[in-house]
Parts: C-alpha cells; structure tokens; sequence
C-alpha cells in the first residue's frame, strides 16, 4: 500500500475516523503491513503487548482458548488495550483466512499521541463506546443474581 492508500484506510477505521488529515498521514507512516497466512496466530493470550494491528483485508478470530470472543474483518482492529497500557493480552487473535494487517507500534503510537491532543481524545471517545457497548452485552447476557443477605435465624438469638 501507499501511503495514501494507507491515509484512505485509516480514514474509514472507526478508532482514527476523528483524526485530522496530518495525523493520518504520521500514523499511515508508522503503520507496517504484515500479512498473516490462515491459522496463523498474530497474538497470544498473556504475551507482552507493544503493538496494534488493523486489519485491512481477511477474517481474524479473537479468543481465549477455544472460546470466540470476536470475529472481526476489514477496517476493525484488535490490541489496542495492550498499546496503551503496556499489560499483557488479554485474548488471543488467530487468522481465519489470508490476511492483510497494519501494525502499529506503541511507542510510534505514543509519540504520535503526544504531539496530537485531539487524537488522543479521540481514541479515547472510541475506546470509551466500545467498553459501554461491551459492558451492555455482558449485562445483557448475565442471569439475575440474587445480592439478598440470607435473613438470620430467629431462634438464635
């Protein structure tokens, strides 16, 4: 890819869609292209994490051993937990087809946040949704839970 190319895609990707036009241009500039063949993992669960991938074309399965916690396609994008705060994965992402990734490392990442405020508050609006949407769908999904206290028995007293 270009780097217009690259300014085109990032341009459509959910989490740098707020971002002004020079932003877009460094980030197109650090972001690597790796491609992944089928089965392939790309990171593992527990693993340091210092990048993000975005994925430009193919099919990624994000999980945690063999449960699946995501399927994601083009223009979304995974890791971005562990690139701002340095922790370890928490899932794993295997390829489901070919595929065509940007890499982001964190510490390009981070100097490009430090130089542009307003993508920093983007990204953080957008990480914001995306926890408020998963915390509704794991509401939704969780079965009532009784937070009663059992009553004491009388005849202890």
């Amino acid at each position: 890819m270009i780097t217009v190319q690259k300014i085109l895609f990032l341009r459509n990707v959910p989490l740098f869609s707020g971002m002004q036009p020079d932003a877009l241009s460094q980030l197109a500039g650090i972001a690597e292209e790796i491609v992944y063949s089928q089965s392939d993992p790309i990171i593992v669960e527990g693993d340091h994490g210092e990048a993000m991938f975005l994925i430009v074309e193919g099919k990624v399965r994000i999980h945690r051993n063999n449960v699946t916690l995501a399927a994601l396609g083009s223009e979304d994008y995974f890791g971005e937990m562990s690139i701002l705060d340095g922790e370890p994965r928490s899932a794993s992402a295997t390829a489901e087809s070919d595929c065509l990734l940007l890499r982001i490392s964190q510490s390009d990442f981070q100097r490009i946040l430090s130089g542009h405020f307003n993508v920093a508050i983007t990204i953080i609006q957008t990480l914001t949704r995306r926890l408020r949407q998963m915390a509704e769908e794991s509401a939704a999904r969780a079965p009532d839970i009784d937070h009663g206290v059992e009553p004491e028995n009388e005849s202890d007293a």
